[in-house]
């Protein structure tokens, strides 16, 4: 296995050939300061088998700050806290290097007051902030600030440190022709362009002659105004001969939606999909190569090293989703990897200010992150007494619930009303470039097939059979049914078909091709509806109340999935409130305007949200029995807060008391476990 061996970056030898990527967390203080949660969360992916870790990147002056609770390395105060972080990872025979960057025109007045500053002026496409050009003399203080910046990472006993020259950064900025404007030493002609990262180089090389150095580059910008191939390629081999020892390959620019898709990707995107622009780059030069992009289990690591498109794994979200992904791949841990499925909600939250979850591994940056809760049937079951657990419901918070409690060493049982389990994840994959998510269900399923979980279809739990079955705890999991359509709709025309975005998830066949459709809700549901019948030709017209469309994507996902829209001919109308329907027509209002009536087309299908299925709790709280309701049940939300609550509840039912004694089962038949598939 390629992924497996041992490799040198520099005079460093790597035990295997992944690295962790530079990725935020917001697990710092707002003074940023680490924290015990930062060590915990670098700890646990050195335990799990990466060779080397890349911290976060992180600031060189108090004035270049990205987020309020980001790590710092602009003063000698920051070095105990950085220190302990080094240590907590080399506990584990890992590598640990030190990204250090500056946003240059990317910074953020909304966050902390920062000042966008660049090559030239400009304007900050994500915010409409104006961008000041740095003065030389300014140039020259920054490149000062890297090299003292470099040096407290050497004093807290980093491997090495890499420079963040892409993603759209302030390196970057002055390297393309789109922002550089300069007609002084540092713009016009390439080797101007590229004299700022180059002498950044040099400088910290002739402050630290024995630290290993390693640049970050993005590969492409992937945008017709960006800088070539050859360009590109030209300031990889002008970085190698500065002496740095390697080379990080990304792509895009964090500018944009637009661009910056090609750096957080989307689950469109193929895996490997920086391969292509890597290639090229790789092949110039002589010094390693890492390589992000999309790598979401081994086989896709695989692929790359063995195409020679790099010498190195780099993996971000791919860590968020399971620390554990190394021992997993190298099979020293006999378990599944829980594969990224580029949802980009780790991003989104990022970019809000808050600290960084994962749909499929909620519990990052937690105490309970660890292996021992993360796949406890590996491990001896806690010393609790054993308990016996109904959980209700076979979609994804339950299962998650049955497969962490049967692993804790409890008897589970699960029940499902309906004739299938899954859950609404049959309708998160329904739309197109959605089947990445079933990798949420698959993790799952196959565990608890393993495990030999009982799961029972088909079965209407009454006050009866749930006191027969005499569990001591019962988990509530039964999700959400569609909401009430917000509209009477008993004046429409009867030919005029209504229908929940649900049924049409569930059902596309239920609208014909090149029909003419409107959609009331043009949240994340209304828009993948959309989605889904614009590749049978309809005429869509999708209509939102609030400002903008998709709200509750991800950013990068969310602009793409527009874009793919407009670009079909479908109308996603926003402030738009609806007034009425009748005949064939909708009333509706934008923002403040005059009422004004719409044709419907032949289909109106709501999505207007989901309420909580809760028809089975008077059951079971007349049955006694102590429970809990988890995920949609207790309040819809998405599949990151449906995993937590199933985790978190499993694990909270160690300290709950018996209520009586293990009865025997009652007589309902089973049906078989088809491991990994939704049956």
């Amino acid at each position: 296995m390629l992924l497996q061996q041992p490799g040198f970056i520099g005079q460093l030898r790597l035990k295997n050939r992944v690295v962790m990527s530079p990725m935020g967390t917001n697990y710092s203080t707002t003074d940023g300061l680490s924290t015990a949660r930062d060590r915990a969360y670098y700890a646990e992916r050195a335990r799990g088998g990466v060779a080397m870790i890349m911290t976060e990147a992180m600031v060189i002056t108090e004035q270049a700050r990205p987020h309020h609770n980001s790590l710092c390395c602009y003063h000698d105060r920051f070095i105990p806290g950085l220190a302990s972080i080094v240590e907590a990872i080399k506990a584990h025979d890992c590598l640990v290097f030190g990204q250090l960057n500056h946003r240059g025109a990317l910074l953020r007045r909304s966050v902390l007051g920062m000042e966008p500053v660049g090559p030239s002026i400009w304007t900050n496409p994500n915010t409409g902030d104006a961008v000041r050009a740095l003065a030389v003399p300014e140039i020259h203080d920054i490149q000062k600030l890297f090299v003292a910046a470099a040096r407290r990472l050497w004093l807290a006993g980093y491997d090495g440190v890499e420079i963040h020259a892409a993603n759209g950064y302030l390196f970057q900025q002055f390297f393309t022709r789109r922002i550089n404007h300069r007609t002084d030493q540092y713009g016009g002609k390439i080797e101007n362009r590229m004299r700022l990262l180059i002498e950044t180089i040099d400088r910290v090389r002739q402050a630290l002659p024995d630290l290993c150095l390693v640049v970050r580059l993005s590969a492409s910008e992937f945008t017709a105004d960006g800088y070539t191939t050859e360009e590109i390629i030209a300031l990889a081999q002008a970085v190698q001969s500065t002496g740095v020892a390697a080379i990080d390959l990304s792509g895009g620019s964090n500018e944009s939606p637009q661009l910056s898709k090609y750096c957080i990707q989307p689950p469109s995107f193929p895996r490997g999909c920086l391969a292509p622009a890597a290639k090229p780059i790789k092949d110039s030069v002589s010094i390693p190569v890492l390589l992000a992009g999309r790598i979401v289990d081994a086989a896709d690591a695989e692929q790359l090293l063995a195409s020679g498109s790099a010498d190195f794994i780099s993996l971000g979200r791919a860590l968020y989703a399971d620390p554990h992904w190394c021992l997993k791949a190298f099979g020293q841990v006999k378990a599944p990897i829980r594969q990224c499925i580029s949802c980009n909600v780790c991003f989104e939250r990022l970019t809000l200010e808050k600290d960084v979850s994962c749909v499929q591994n909620p519990m990052v940056g937690t105490e309970f992150e660890t292996l021992e809760h993360a796949e406890p049937h590996l491990f001896a079951a806690p010393k609790s007494q054993r308990k016996r657990v109904l959980v209700l419901g076979a979609g994804v918070a339950g299962i998650e619930a049955a497969r962490v409690l049967k692993g804790r060493g409890h008897e589970v049982e699960v029940w499902e009303k309906s004739d299938r389990v899954g859950g609404q994840m049959h309708l998160a994959v329904a739309a197109p470039d959605k089947k990445e998510v079933q990798l949420v269900w698959d993790y799952r399923w196959t565990e608890l097939g393993e495990l030999k979980v009982p799961v029972r279809t088909g079965v209407i739990a009454d006050v009866a059979k749930i006191r027969t079955f005499a569990p001591d705890y019962v988990v509530v999991a039964t999700g959400a049914v569609p909401s009430t359509p917000p509209l009477n709709t008993t004046s429409l025309d009867k030919d005029i078909a209504v229908m929940h975005a649900w049924e049409v998830l569930n059902e596309p066949e239920r609208i014909a091709p090149v029909t003419a459709v409107t959609v009331v809700g043009g949240g994340m549901v209304g828009v993948e509806v959309a989605d889904l019948l614009r590749l049978k030709g309809c005429n869509i017209q999708v209509l939102e109340m609030l400002a903008d469309a998709a709200n509750g994507m991800a950013r990068n996902n969310k602009f793409e999935l527009l874009e793919r829209l407009a670009a079909s001919g479908v109308q996603i109308l926003t402030q738009c409130r609806i007034l009425g329907v009748k005949g064939r027509q909708i009333t509706v209002q934008f923002a403040q305007g005059a009422p004004k009536q719409l044709a419907i087309g032949d289909a109106l299908i709501f999505a207007t949200g989901p309420k909580p299925n809760i028809d089975v709790l008077k059951e079971v709280k007349a049955s006694g029995i102590p429970f809990s309701r988890i995920g949609d049940c207790n309040v819809p939300g998405d599949f990151l807060n449906a995993v937590r609550d199933g985790w978190m509840v499993a694990l909270s039912i160690d300290t709950q008391p018996l209520l009586s004694a293990p009865a025997a089962i009652g007589q309902i038949p089973a049906k078989p476990h088809l491991a990994g598939k939704l049956a």
